[in-house]
């Protein structure tokens, strides 16, 4: 029988051998420069694949400082030879490579010839069988179990009792999707539920409103309305049990008496504002209207310190050629006088049902004329122009994922991003990172072509084609420049 020992003795063995074997490692990755070396390859599939080392130890249930050891090559921190080979087979299935030819990469590099090891288990001890005796202590320990069985029992009955949500139903008004006269102010909400529950009537734009089923368990409360399409959204809630019910969601339609201009406020950006950076908020409110379009017209260069004219900021021009994403339905795309244009393009923004509308929009440095325009469906539109001046201030560098996940890892002014860390972030389709430096801001990414670009203001687009990890450096006014940091 083997011991504990021997099987201690074993191990240690393998681990010697782990570090003659390095040196056979070494030589046969000198020997065929022409290839990549099996750590650099499970590197570069992992950010391929767009995953951080967290993520891939979660999916592969392999600690993440044993799939680091793998893709240095630091052997001599994994368990043991035959561990080496079940992790390696395990990640090569996960990251698409072929098992059987990253073993066989792994034993040439590792200089073995045959693959002899062997894990010895020590055979368990068997125990005699034993008949079923019954004791005073047995029946006692069973009757204690029918006890404790028959009141968890009880106490999981209660707690379905309890967890069951109150009952609501709306009387008045009876459809769900409900018109009323053009002259109606208010309308009156009936219905019921359990005695004593509290009713919630959500209004968009207008808070939340409660009141006490009586002891009946009807309720009711005037809301007001407005022209147009009013939603309340009514919860109940068990008093006793804080549990809520299902939201049931009422429509009551206004209709418009005659076709009015639309009403419009801006909140920001102030007339005469002046921003750090390219990303001026846009919202406010209107009233009568569908949609609300910004547009921007170029007015001149910034002041500088001084009072003399700053220089115009500098357009830089990708490494790579790509397409830049369209234009996105919140977020416009910055252009410069320079581009042949006035200015970006107009974005038209959705109006919520409470009324109100919001949107970045990006430019570049100089002063410019924001027009804010909210329109009708009956082609009745409402005006308003605000003049702001933008004047970067160091380096802002906004990154876009679009047509794929990708793995990303930031320094600014040559120091890890402290919210991306080492381990780097996955951005999933459509997500949005912004990160400033005073000089300088470095991302590497896991797909070049999907990750797309926004300095101070200027769109550089994607700088390389997809699945292809790359690193670029952003130190304005210089054009984007490829490092190989790490």
């Amino acid at each position: 029988m083997t011991t504990s020992r021997d099987g201690a003795r074993l191990r240690d063995q393998a681990r010697r051998g782990d570090g003659e074997r390095t040196d056979a490692a070494r030589q046969a990755a000198e020997a065929s420069p022409g290839g990549p070396s099996l750590p650099e390859r499970l590197l570069a599939a992992r950010e391929r694949k767009g995953v951080d080392l967290y993520r891939a130890e979660r999916d592969t249930k392999i600690r993440a400082r044993y799939l680091s050891a793998l893709e240095r090559g630091d052997y001599r921190e994994l368990p043991g030879t035959v561990y080496t080979k079940g992790f390696l087979r395990n990640y090569a299935l996960y990251l698409g490579l072929d098992p059987d030819d990253v073993l066989t990469q792994w034993r040439v590099e590792r200089g073995i010839v045959t693959d002899d090891t062997a894990l010895v288990v020590p055979r368990p001890l068997v125990s005699p069988r034993t008949g079923l005796v019954f004791s005073p202590g047995v029946l006692v320990a069973a009757l204690l179990t029918l006890v404790v069985a028959a009141f968890v029992v009880y106490l999981g009955f209660q707690l379905f009792r309890f967890a069951q949500p109150p009952t609501l139903q709306v009387s008045d008004p009876a459809a769900a999707v409900t018109d009323v006269a053009q002259d109606t102010s208010s309308y009156t909400l009936r219905g019921t539920s359990i005695p004593g529950a509290t009713i919630s009537i959500v209004a968009a734009g207008q808070g939340t409103i409660r009141v006490s089923a009586d002891a009946s368990g009807h309720w009711s409360q005037d809301v007001p309305l407005r022209r147009g399409r009013n939603q309340f959204d009514i919860t109940a809630l068990d008093p006793a049990t804080d549990k809520p019910s299902p939201t049931q969601s009422i429509f009551i339609t206004v209709p418009f008496s005659i076709v009015q201009a639309p009403t419009l406020t801006v909140d920001s950006p102030a007339d005469g504002a002046t921003f750090e950076n390219g990303a001026i908020p846009v919202q406010g409110t209107t009233t009568d209207a569908t949609t609300v379009t910004i547009s921007a017209a170029y007015l001149g260069l910034p002041p500088a310190t001084g009072g003399t004219p700053a220089p115009p900021a500098p357009s830089a021009t990708p490494a790579h050629p790509a397409a830049t994403p369209a234009a996105s339905p919140s977020v416009s795309s910055g252009a410069s006088p320079g581009d042949g244009g006035s200015g970006p393009k107009p974005v038209t923004v959705p109006v919520g049902s409470d009324g109100s509308f919001s949107s970045p929009f990006e430019l570049t440095a100089g002063r410019w004329t924001l027009t804010i325009a909210a329109s009708s469906d009956q082609g009745k539109t409402t005006t308003l122009t605000r003049t702001v001046t933008v004047l970067y201030k160091g380096v802002l560098v906004v990154v876009k994922v679009q047509g794929g996940p990708a793995w990303i890892k930031v320094w600014e002014d040559g120091q890890l991003d402290s919210a991306v860390g080492a381990a780097g972030i996955v951005l999933n389709n459509g997500d949005t990172r912004s990160f400033r430096g005073t000089a300088s801001v470095e991302v590497r990414t896991g797909s070049s072509g999907v990750t797309f670009f926004t300095v101070n203001g200027t769109s550089v687009g994607a700088l390389g084609p997809p699945g292809v990890p790359q690193t670029w450096l952003f130190a304005p006014p210089a054009a984007p420049q490829q490092t190989q940091h790490l």
